[in-house]
C-alpha cells in the first residue's frame, strides 16, 4: 500500500527519520515538481468526479482545442 503524506515542513524530517526506522517501510520525500504534479492530478480526477456525478459542467473536445 502507499500513501501520500502532507506533512509540515518543520515535522517533516521527524516523520520521515521516524519511518526510516520500520524495516516493513520505504520512505522517500518527493521534489517540489513531483508534488506538484501529484496535486495536479488529484485535483483533474476529483474535477472529472464532479462532472460525471453533474456536479460540474464540462467543456467538448472542441471546445477546448478552440481555446488552445
Amino acid at each position: 500500500m502507499k500513501l501520500l503524506l502532507d506533512i509540515q515542513d518543520d515535522k517533516a524530517s521527524f516523520i520521515v527519520e521516524m519511518l526510516k526506522n520500520f524495516k516493513y517501510v520505504k520512505a522517500k520525500p518527493l521534489t517540489a515538481y513531483k508534488s506538484e504534479v501529484l496535486e495536479g492530478l488529484k485535483e483533474g480526477i476529483d474535477e472529472m468526479q464532479l462532472i460525471k456525478q453533474g456536479k460540474l459542467k464540462g467543456i467538448s473536445a472542441k471546445e477546448l482545442l478552440d481555446e488552445l
